[in-house]
């Protein structure tokens, strides 16, 4: 079996045949040189060729190797002859690492008869093995301090090969600092040595971190490596610094104590002892400063120590050392300059330097009342301050600045003392810091009285009603006046002004308090006499120059119900009994009389209603309640009576209403005469009239136009046939009682009378009073047409003549009511 292609090597094989010294006896030595690691298999040798046997007799003589080392490195292949490799041999294994030459020796045994031969196995070295270290890592520590030069051994690497394959030498990965010196021993090992080349340098460097090769003579060549940490020793060689020789800080005033103002950190770049540091003040830090701030010596923290007041010192200047711990100890200093930033924690200030306290209500404008300074010990924006007045209330006044920080306080417009008697007048001063504070001053001034104002009433037209025959010396009203003035410029006295009405003096009629302004009645009034007074009355004040106003007053006087309703028709004397004469065929509906009473109170206490009181018959008559008219309610029969008797009451509205009674005796007759009696003319005559009165006035007297054309034709038949005949109801105009601004009208009644009845003209002052009257409007007055009035009456009411065909209408002339001597 031939040698593998991995382990081609020139083999030698040297047969030897020694001959000992005995006579016959031959002992042969066979030696192979072969390399290590061979693969299991490679033939060495044909040991039989070698040794001169035939292959057969391997078999039959039964040839078997010694085994060596307690190994079976190699075999002999008995079919062929050749001795092959049956295990690896590794050449370190089974010889020393120091010995150049390794021989594998054995025995090749043969028996029948028995042989031996000796065989020579020499294996060669080859490069499978790379060099060790025996420390992977190597540490050194050598002082900063040491010199260059400076030799310190290493620990060296170990190759288990042998020859050129051993370590050859060694290699130092790149540094300035280091190198290293390579010594060979007397048995051919290699040493190094690392050796400093310059100053070292801890606070540069600290550490060293190198890398040692060892490499071999094989070729190819094997190496491996080891680390090298070398740390290098601090000495004291650095002095403490910081990072800047002068700080400059900002701390803010009213700062609470104990807040941390700054953090020294100085730095040095020895270590341990030699690092640490202690902090402390210099001779050049002044006591003040040293009293405001604190500082820590282990941490060099700063702090405050004490209240720090912006006014009272605007920087601090602090020199600090540090020294380290070292044997030979070393320091450095800097300098802080602490900014103290103002806070706006100092309120404005206002000050009053000048002050009138009181002023007349008529001062001018522009007149000095105050002085005022300002001020703020901040500064900057916090120290700017502004002055203004407060402006919740308009006030009359304006800020002046004069000088600096001076202000005048001028009266801007005119005062009012009755609009406001004092002023409260609030200064306010304002800085310009964050957040704003501020200040205010307020001072009270008080407005002096004038008389400037004239007496005032609540109203300026008062309507006083007071109820007829009241009791005199009544309270009619309080006319208090107010004046907003004070002391004597509002002490009141109350005139009425004169005037005369019908010759009487107002103070006759009404007296008025001086001091309260109380109106009293002096005189009990009469509503059908006197309905209403108008007058004046003066309040003046008691300054100077005195100040007054008046007031109108009008005096209504109201009607009370005093005035019983008197029956003016049918007519009758007092006490007497009123016939009257109606035909027996009258129709149901006949007016037979009509009553009229009237009421000189006015409106509710005029109104007069009519009721009957007493009849003989109540189903032959009606009453009207209203105009007073009686009428049939149905024809005469035999059976009735030819006399009739009626009591009929008058009653007015008023509360109690008073009343009146009239009797009426009524005769009934088979046959009448119609009379025609003259009637009274009442025209009526308008000073003004309006656009609408006119219309009616022209309608209406067209409609009194037809109406008169109408009776006059009637009247001319009735008079061309003379004959007894029924006559038409009389024209009679209701009676209204108004009150004072309304138009009356009353027109003359027509009663008609039996032939039988004599004329007669009645006398009374009370009749004609109540049957012709005056009363006033707006628009005109009414005028009544009336005969002579005899002598010897006040005033009269005239009866109409009996005639029986037509007639006209007696002359008469025009007047207005009045009373008669």
């Amino acid at each position: 079996m031939a040698l593998s292609i991995e382990t081609v090597w020139t083999r030698c094989a040297t047969v030897l045949f020694v001959f000992s010294g005995m006579w016959g006896i031959a002992l042969p030595i066979t030696r192979y040189s072969i390399p290590e690691e061979m693969q299991e298999g490679s033939v060495v040798a044909n040991l039989a060729t070698d040794l001169g046997l035939d292959v057969r007799a391997l078999v039959t003589r039964k040839a078997k190797l010694d085994i060596i080392h307690t190994k079976k490195y190699l075999d002999i292949n008995k079919e062929t002859g050749e001795l092959f490799i049956l295990e690896k041999i590794d050449r370190e294994y089974i010889c020393s690492s120091k010995t150049t030459s390794c021989f594998l020796k054995t025995d090749v045994i043969l028996e029948n008869p028995i042989r031996m031969f000796y065989i020579e196995l020499e294996i060669m070295d080859i490069n499978d093995n790379a060099p060790v270290f025996r420390r992977e890592t190597m540490h050194l520590d050598i002082s900063e301090s040491t010199a260059p030069g400076e030799r310190f051994s290493l620990t060296n690497a170990v190759d288990a090969d042998v020859g050129a394959n051993s370590i050859k030498t060694y290699y130092l990965s790149e540094s300035k600092y280091f190198t290293i010196e390579i010594q060979t021993g007397s048995d051919g090992s290699k040493y190094v040595d690392l050796v400093i080349n310059s100053n070292l340098d801890r606070e540069e460097q600290a550490v060293h971190h190198l890398i040692l090769t060892a490499a071999d003579g094989g070729v190819p060549a094997r190496s491996s490596t080891a680390s090298i940490i070398l740390r290098v020793l601090d000495i004291n060689d650095n002095a403490p610094f910081f990072n800047q020789p002068i700080y400059a800080i900002n701390v803010t005033e009213n700062s609470p104590i104990g807040t941390l103002v700054m953090k020294l950190n100085a730095t040095d770049l020895d270590e341990g002892t030699n690092a640490e540091m202690t902090y402390s003040y210099t001779l050049y830090t002044s006591e003040k400063t040293q009293e405001k701030f604190s500082l820590n010596s282990n941490t060099g923290e700063i702090k405050v120590k004490d209240v720090i007041d912006f006014e009272e010192s605007h920087s601090f200047d602090i020199y600090i050392q540090a020294r380290d711990q070292g044997s030979n100890s070393l320091s450095g200093d800097c300098k802080i300059m602490a900014f103290i930033t103002d806070l706006n924690d100092n309120y404005p200030e206002v000050t009053i330097t000048s002050f009138k306290s009181t002023v007349k209500e008529d001062v001018a404008i522009g007149t000095l009342i105050a002085v005022i300074s300002i001020s703020d010990r901040d500064s900057g924006d916090n120290g700017e301050v502004e002055l203004t007045l407060n402006q919740q209330a308009s006030l009359p006044f304006v800020l002046d600045k004069s000088s600096g920080d001076y202000f005048a306080l001028l009266i801007s417009e005119p005062l009012d003392r009755e609009t406001i008697p004092r002023y409260d007048i609030t200064f306010i001063v304002t800085d310009k810091g964050t957040p704003r504070l501020f200040d205010n001053e307020t001072i009270t001034l008080e407005i002096l009285d004038v008389n400037d104002n004239a007496p005032i009433f609540p109203q300026s037209f008062y309507t006083i009603h007071v109820v007829e025959n009241n009791i005199p010396g009544a309270l009619l009203m309080s006319l208090s006046a107010f004046d907003p003035d004070l002391h004597e410029n509002q002490y009141l006295v109350y005139f009425i002004m004169e005037k005369e009405i019908i010759n009487t003096s107002m103070s006759m009629l009404f007296s008025i308090n001086p001091e309260n302004g109380n109106l009293y009645a002096l005189k009990t009034f009469d509503f059908e006499r006197e309905r209403e007074f108008l007058f004046h009355i003066e309040a003046r004040d008691s300054g100077l120059p005195p100040l007054s106003s008046n007031v109108t007053v009008h005096i209504i006087i109201l009607d009370q119900n005093d005035n019983t309703p008197l029956i003016v028709s049918p007519w009758r004397a007092q006490g007497s009994v009123f016939e009257e004469v109606i035909p027996r065929s009258a129709d149901k509906g006949f007016l037979v009389v009509k009553v009229i009473a009237i009421d000189t109170d006015s409106l509710q206490n005029s109104r007069v209603t009519y009721q009957l009181l007493q009849t003989s018959d109540s189903t032959l008559f009606s009453l009207d309640q209203y105009n007073g008219e009686i009428r049939t309610t149905r024809m005469f029969s035999y059976r009735d009576p030819r006399h009739q008797r009626l009591v009929v009451v008058a009653k007015d509205n008023g509360d109690p209403a008073l009343s009146a009674t009239i009797t009426i005796k009524i005769s009934t007759v088979e046959h009448m005469v119609t009379p025609f009696s003259e009637t009274t003319e009442v025209p009526l005559e308008f000073d003004l009239f309006t656009d609408l009165n006119l219309y009616l006035v022209v309608g209406l007297g067209s409609v009194s136009f037809l109406l008169l054309i109408t009776i006059l034709v009637i009247i001319v038949l009735k008079c061309q046939k003379p004959k007894p005949m029924k006559m038409p109801p009389a024209i009679n105009m209701n009676l209204n009682s108004l009150n004072r601004n309304s138009v009356i009208s009353r027109s003359s009644i027509i009663s008609q009378r039996s032939s039988t009845i004599a004329d007669s003209t009645l006398i009374s002052s009370d009749a004609y009073w109540y049957s012709l009257f005056l009363a006033e409007t707006r628009k005109g007055k009414v005028v009544v047409r009336q005969p002579i009035v005899p002598k010897g009456a006040g005033y009269f009411v005239s009866s109409i003549p009996r005639c029986t065909g037509p007639t006209e209408t007696s002359d008469s002339r025009a007047s207005t009511l009045q009373d008669l001597p």
